[in-house]
Order: C-alpha cells, then sequence, then structure tokens
C-alpha cells in the first residue's frame, strides 16, 4: 500500500510536468501527513532540510560548477581542440579522435557534460562537417563524447552518490578514471573505423609544439586537480576550490578574457545549477525520511534478498530500471531518487558500492542520449538547428551499445573501476 502511494504519487506529479525536486518534497510532506502522524511530522521537515546540506563534502560542489562556467567563457576548450587536431588528423578519421580526445581531457576540468558537449562542439562541429565528415555522426560522437564529463573525474555526480550514500568521494573519483579511459578509448576505435576513408596531411612537429604551448593550461589543470587528490595532497573539496581558483587566474592572466559581463553570467549560471541540485537534495532526502520510517527500502531489500535467485539478476534488473528511468528523466533526479532504495540492495547483496557507482554513472551517462529526454541530444540540437532530433539519435545508437556493452564488461571484470582505489584516500 505505502509503496504504491509513493509510486502511482511520483509517477503523477511527473506527468504534470511538476519540478522533480517540488514533486519529491510535496510527496515526502503527503507521507509524512497521511502515514506519520499528521501535521505534527511537519516539524521534521526544517531538521532534515538542514542537515541534508550540512555536509562538508558538499561545498566541493559549486566549486566544481564555478570551475566549469570559467572553462567554458576562458577558451580552453579550443584551444585543446586544436592541440588535439595536430597531434591526430593524419590518422584515418584523425579529427573524430581528436574530438573524443579533446572531450575527455575538457571532461577532467569541468565536471560536466552538458559544458563538454556545448565547449567541444562548437569547435568541432563546423571544423569536421568542412573536412567531410558526416553530421549525423558528428552529432552521435559530439552527444556520446560529451558524457564523459560525468565518468571522468571531477564528477558532479560522484559527488552526490558520496553524499547520499557516506562513501568516499576520493575513492568515487579516482574509480572512475580508468574506466574513463577505456570508454574513451573504444569510442575512438569505433569513430576511427566509421570514418576511416578520411584521412588528412600531417601538422608539423613546429605546428603541434605551438598549439600544445597554447593548450598547455588545460592540461595541467587535471593533472593538479586529480593529482592532488590520488596521491593525498588535498581532499577532493580542497581540489574543487583550488581548480576553481586556478580555472580563474587561467582566464585572467593568460586568456585575459574574464569580463564583467562574463563574470555576471557565470555567477548566475553557477547559482542556477547549484540551486536546482541542492532543492533536489532536500527533496530527496525528506523522501528518504518518510520511506524509512514506514520501512520501505528495508522491505524492498528483504524481498530482492529473499528471492531464489542470482544476485546478478538483480543487478540486471536494477540496470534496466535505471535503464529505463534514463528515457524520461535528467541524471542528478535518477540518483536522489534511486540511491535511497539501490544502495542497500546492492551492499546486501554484496556487490561493492565503489564498483556499483561507476556503473550507475555509465548508466547516467545513457541517460544523457536517450530520448525523449536526453539532456546531450537537446544540446547538440541547439548547436545545429538544420537536424532533428531524430537524426542525432541515430549517430549515438552505436555509442550508446557500446555504453551497455561496457557495463557489462564492468561487470565481468570490477577491478577495472577498484584497483587504481586507496584506502588513504578520503
Amino acid at each position: 500500500m505505502n509503496i504504491a502511494f509513493f509510486l502511482g504519487g511520483m509517477a503523477s506529479l511527473l506527468l504534470i510536468g511538476l519540478p522533480v525536486a517540488f514533486a519529491l518534497g510535496l510527496l515526502a510532506i503527503s507521507g509524512m501527513y497521511l502515514f506519520n502522524g499528521g501535521t505534527f511530522s511537519f516539524l521534521q521537515i526544517p531538521i532534515i532540510s538542514y542537515k541534508s546540506l550540512d555536509d562538508f563534502t558538499l561545498t566541493a560542489l559549486p566549486m566544481y560548477v564555478l570551475m566549469s562556467q570559467v572553462l567554458v567563457v576562458s577558451g580552453v576548450g579550443r584551444d585543446l581542440y586544436e592541440m588535439a587536431s595536430r597531434w591526430f588528423r593524419h590518422f584515418p578519421g584523425g579529427l573524430a579522435i581528436a574530438t573524443l580526445f579533446c572531450c575527455a581531457i575538457f571532461a577532467a576540468i569541468s565536471g560536466s557534460s552538458v559544458a563538454t558537449a556545448v565547449t567541444v562542439g562548437a569547435v568541432a562541429l563546423p571544423e569536421m562537417t568542412k573536412r567531410g565528415y558526416d553530421k549525423k555522426m558528428v552529432l552521435g560522437l559530439l552527444a556520446a563524447g560529451g558524457t564523459l564529463g560525468i565518468l571522468i573525474p571531477p564528477s558532479v555526480p560522484m559527488i552526490i552518490y558520496g553524499s547520499v550514500t557516506g562513501e568516499s568521494i576520493g575513492k568515487l573519483f579516482m574509480a572512475g578514471i580508468v574506466p574513463g579511459i577505456l570508454l574513451t578509448m573504444a569510442f575512438m576505435i569505433f569513430a576511427s573505423w566509421k570514418t576511416r576513408h578520411i584521412k588528412e596531411a600531417p601538422a608539423t612537429w613546429q605546428e603541434r609544439k605551438e598549439a600544445s604551448k597554447r593548450a598547455i593550461w588545460g592540461l595541467i589543470l587535471p593533472i593538479v586537480v586529480i593529482g592532488g587528490i590520488y596521491i593525498g595532497i588535498f581532499t577532493p573539496t580542497e581540489a574543487a576550490a583550488i581548480g576553481a581558483m586556478l580555472s580563474i587566474l587561467i582566464s585572467i592572466f593568460i586568456y585575459k578574457n574574464l569580463t564583467i559581463s562574463n563574470i555576471k553570467t557565470i555567477v548566475l549560471s553557477t547559482v542556477k545549477t547549484n540551486a536546482m541540485i541542492l532543492m533536489l537534495i532536500v527533496g530527496a532526502m525528506l523522501l528518504g525520511y518518510i520511506m524509512t520510517v514506514l520501512q520501505i527500502p528495508q522491505a524492498i531489500t528483504q524481498f530482492a534478498i529473499s528471492q531464489n535467485v542470482s544476485p546478478w539478476v538483480i543487478f540486471i534488473l536494477i540496470n534496466i530500471v535505471l535503464l529505463i528511468l534514463g528515457c524520461f528523466l535528467e541524471t542528478i533526479s535518477i540518483l536522489v531518487i534511486t540511491l535511497p532504495i539501490l544502495y542497500p540492495i546492492i551492499t546486501s547483496l554484496g556487490f561493492d558500492p565503489i564498483w556499483f557507482a561507476v556503473v550507475m554513472v555509465v548508466n547516467m551517462e545513457l541517460a544523457l542520449i536517450t530520448p525523449p529526454v536526453g539532456l546531450n541530444l537537446f544540446v547538440l540540437k541547439g548547436l545545429d538547428r538544420t537536424n532533428t532530433i531524430a537524426e542525432i539519435v541515430k549517430g549515438v545508437i552505436p555509442y550508446a551499445i557500446i555504453m551497455l556493452l561496457f557495463i557489462a564488461v564492468l561487470s565481468f571484470f570490477p577491478e577495472i573501476a577498484t584497483f587504481v582505489v586507496s584506502d588513504r584516500m578520503k
């Protein structure tokens, strides 16, 4: 009865177009009133709201968002793309390889899929189509390449995962490195094969040197942020502050394009993004409270464990549910809605929660490119209005298949995600 109320209520509120954060909060308040003492239970609302945001790890969130917004306007993406194109363009499908390489590097700087898709796409789309690359293929490549922004650290979804579950964000960041590199390489191999008929004259060593010199600051940022976390110089939260500060200094003193107008745009975009995410967290924590009081997660966990099936059957079913949700909800919403239920199930079945975080983030990458609500599809549609969403989806299907196969590989070889994780990380 209780489960049906929450599932039916959530579906109804989302179908009428209520924002996810408010749908979660309204459903939680309704549950408190109906099942937990009426209006008296409302006393818990400010307490839970405060506690859900009174988390030191969440201070990393606005810093990483700020860093990505600064880098979008700084010109780092343009220089990274120029460097990559000069180093890779002589290979078959060289610009496709260069674009994905640039996506991976910018992902390691910004932690944002949308920022990666917009920044790299604005430079790569006109350049690749001018060189004879099929536009649908390019749009699909950019949509998929942009998703690397949430797998390669720093990753906003990893921060949310750590905040909701209590897992170490440092370990979560490190777990995403090798899978992020391997998925990038898989994309590169396919893109190179698909465009193997296009090959250009190699750049001179002088041209490569000049491009690398201009792009050096974009390469230094991920080394400082991720390297500092890995060797224990600073925590992920401290790394976020350092990364944001470095991105601002680079924009001021190297690119010299941080104007008053840009600062206003950056600050407003950062505030809007963080407000949206934090409201989702508050709504999810309120809903999580009443569901815990009613012992719904415990009941679902016990039901899953009591079934006479392999834990891998339940794991497959979880992935199917995440795939379906990804067609209708955006990444952060899926995380905050499902984690309070899925995390106890995964840990009770004996799966590594750090490994599962990587699997879940790859599922969230799929959510970014699956219609009808794939965010990266609409981002690329905004860059080129001559193509329909359906045409972009055709271009992205092969990369979605690669992601599904990659989840299978991660399932057979979980060490891909965990072997670089150290116990000393926070």
